[in-house]
């Protein structure tokens, strides 16, 4: 038997106990998401010692790191969802092509957006008019660093694709904690100063943001060399498959569409926030790597949600689908009124270690308190999208997601036009959205479900069987 037809029959989700199956492969999905986010908390972290100014410069490059999200989740998407669904048919030649076709995809997408950012960077930064020379200057030396790097940004979540669609969700939360580890050694390294290293400040933490992504990425390489066949007879510059790459495409297109215009909506949102100075950009840099931690948890579950229905959808198993749905729900439900709790009632507390400014930490609560009230609705749409996402149809979560993240700029400019809110009004926009979002997102999903009657055919009493 082959490598990897033996890693899709221990990795099977088509059989067995449910919860134990889907809360074996999302917990190691939560700890890769939350190293992803490590990565930029630990920047947080240490460059908020450097002040407010330095923070709203990485925040505002930033922002096309997290653009670079729309291209990356197309292969992404690709090999999730497609390898799921190829493994659930037991079809191992479909499963190999999804798994390098996604691989030269994102190269080739990772060239094409590096070269973006190098050629338009200043164009970019001078769109947010940041007005502070200082921050300016610190956006655009970061940006750089970043684009140098970028293959790294793209390739590794590709990678971490490929094993989830499998099932094996464990060997990407290792390797991705290694490269967390040397960023933590190395970011207050390079930020300050430590022996041979000068004090580069925001730009070591690019340069050390950029490594860390290349040694895991090396890492990768050599798993897959070492214990799969995955690239056997693979080459680099193979000729590609037009119907696996169509599938790709309508797997992820939608997705990417929604994360691309979701980052140009927030950088709408960021340029009205600019018009009450440096501060407020920070906090909502801060404020949202903290909020991260909901987002992050059930993002982990969707994720584990989508390659759980995706294997089950391919072996026609729609009573799984439903049970695991209903699993998934009840469990980022308890996450979404626990990261209300923890938003609300530790909102001083949380944001106090990130920046130290008074100012700051004053605005920086009212926003982790607007926010809070949106967590548990945030949640159930991420799982929801998840489900979406696994039987192939990620149309539904992308529309309700592109109407609502841009009904945010109107609502914004609205509320805050009240000087009773200001500010807030921005922050309820945002808030207020994702209620909208959870609600209809998962009213969606249980209607499509509802019309598949055989997803009854056994009591729901026996949903954890």
């Amino acid at each position: 038997m082959r490598v990897c037809d033996k890693m899709a029959k221990k990795n099977d989700l088509t059989e067995g106990n449910i919860l134990k199956a889907i809360t074996k492969l999302a917990l190691p999905i939560m700890g890769t998401s939350f190293i992803q986010m490590a990565y930029n908390m630990v920047d947080m972290i240490w460059i908020g010692r450097l002040g407010s100014k330095a923070v709203a410069a990485i925040g505002t490059a930033g922002f096309f790191t997290w653009l670079a999200m729309a291209f990356i989740i197309i292969p992404k998407m690709g090999a999730e969802i497609g390898i799921a669904q190829s493994i659930g048919r037991k079809n191992a030649v479909e499963t190999k092509g999804y798994t390098t076709h996604t691989i030269q995809i994102g190269i080739i997408l990772a060239s094409i957006y590096g070269v973006f950012l190098l050629v338009f960077r200043k164009n970019l930064i001078a769109f947010f008019n940041l007005g502070d020379i200082e921050v300016i200057e610190m956006s655009l030396s970061y940006l750089l660093i970043i684009s140098l790097g970028i293959v790294f940004y793209f390739i590794n979540p590709i990678f971490t694709g490929i094993l989830n669609g499998h099932g094996d969700s464990k060997t990407p939360f290792i390797i991705n904690t290694v490269g967390l580890v040397a960023n933590i050694i190395l970011d207050p390294m390079l930020i300050f100063g430590f022996g041979p290293f000068p004090a580069l400040g925001a730009n070591g933490a690019a340069i050390a943001t950029i490594f860390s992504q290349f040694v895991v990425t090396i890492i990768f390489i050599f798993f897959f060399i070492r214990k799969t066949d995955f690239f056997q007879d693979f080459h680099l510059m193979q000729r590609l498959d037009k119907k696996i790459v169509k599938s790709i495409v309508n797997l992820g297109l939608p997705v990417a569409i929604q994360s691309g215009l979701f980052t140009i909506f927030s950088m709408f949102i960021a340029r009205i926030i600019a018009n009450w100075g440096p501060v407020p950009i920070a906090v909502q840099k801060v404020g949202s790597q903290i909020e991260a931690i909901s987002w992050m948890t059930a993002g982990g579950f969707a994720t584990a949600l989508s390659t759980f229905v995706g294997q089950n959808y391919g072996a026609k198993k729609w009573n799984r689908i439903y049970k695991g749905y209903i699993i998934s729900m009840g469990i980022v439900t308890i996450l979404g009124i626990a990261a209300t709790v923890l938003l609300i009632f530790g909102a001083r507390p949380i944001f106090s270690i990130f920046i130290k400014e008074n100012d700051a930490i004053a605005e920086g609560i009212i926003y982790l308190r607007i926010l809070g009230l949106s967590q548990l609705f945030m949640c159930i749409e991420i799982a929801s999208a998840g489900a979406f996402n696994g039987i192939g149809r990620t149309i539904p979560p992308s529309l309700v997601g592109i109407i609502f993240n841009g009904l945010r700029i109107p609502s914004a400019l609205f509320l805050s036009s009240f000087s009773t809110l200001g500010l807030m009004g921005v922050w309820w926009s945002i808030s207020m959205t994702s209620v909208f979002k959870g609600i209809i997102l998962t009213a969606w999903f249980v209607i499509f479900i509802m019309k598949h009657p055989e997803i009854y055919k056994k009591s729901t009493s026996e949903i954890l069987l």
